[in-house]
């Protein structure tokens, strides 16, 4: 058994938040059973989260950017959430790349919500949600450099590394979800509480997904809070 836990220093910068959790286990990556236009759809979706110019000016943009000007952060690193919804709403959207993936996209670019699926049995002990003490390494995925988390940046990380720098902005490649995954660990930040029904509506769609198109039974969803700030997963 192991645990993602939020670390105490996390909520004494950000004690609002709410991180819903969940697992997937025996995972079949290469169905196709997923609609071809599930991504095509979600990206005009999208469109809605971002209707204002500059892309900043819309709230859930905007609370993701005051949320980056309380820790530090690599120059020029947005949350993944942004970065999907800026391309829905630059007509670029995000395309198809594997029946995973698909599906959990589909539900970040509806919701407005960052999710991250890490593959299970690459994940070494605990994971954490935490803050940096300076020079934890990091293999973005597509690249080969290795890099060092930046002191009092927030980071999940497990045993071994860093799984994603700059909080939700790029996961590591040593634990990607990939077409040979077969059980996953997810997780999806809520920064803003007036949108505490939309993060429980978008976990649930999650799980919903999971099982219409990947014949996956998500039973353990748990909201991470201050208050409850461990969730126990097994591979």
């Amino acid at each position: 058994m192991q645990k993602i836990i939020i670390d105490q220093a996390f909520w004494d910068i950000f004690p609002d938040v709410e991180i819903a959790v969940m697992t997937a286990h025996n995972v079949d990556n290469k169905q196709q059973n997923v609609p071809q236009n599930l991504i095509a759809n979600a990206n005009e979706i999208a469109k809605k989260w971002v209707p204002d110019d500059p892309i900043s000016a819309n709230p859930v943009v905007k609370a993701w950017r005051n949320a980056y000007r309380k820790f530090k952060t690599k120059k020029g690193a947005r949350n993944a959430v942004e970065n999907l919804l800026k391309r829905a709403k630059n007509n670029k959207g995000v395309g198809n790349i594997n029946p995973v993936v698909d599906v959990y996209n589909s539900v970040s670019l509806e919701y407005a919500f960052p999710i991250a699926a890490e593959d299970l049995d690459k994940i070494v002990g605990d994971v954490h949600l935490t803050v940096a003490k300076g020079g934890e390494t990091f293999t973005p995925i597509g690249e080969d450099d290795v890099e060092e988390a930046l002191p009092g940046e927030v980071i999940y990380r497990d045993e071994k590394d860093v799984i994603s720098r700059c909080w939700a902005w790029r996961d590591s490649a040593r634990v990607a979800d990939t077409d040979d995954t077969k059980n996953l660990l997810f997780y999806m930040e809520n920064i803003q509480p007036e949108r505490k029904e939309d993060h429980l509506n978008a976990a649930h769609q999650l799980e919903k997904r999971f099982h219409d198109y990947l014949n996956i039974d998500i039973n353990d969803l748990t909201i991470l809070t201050r208050d409850n700030p461990e969730f126990i997963f097994a591979k």
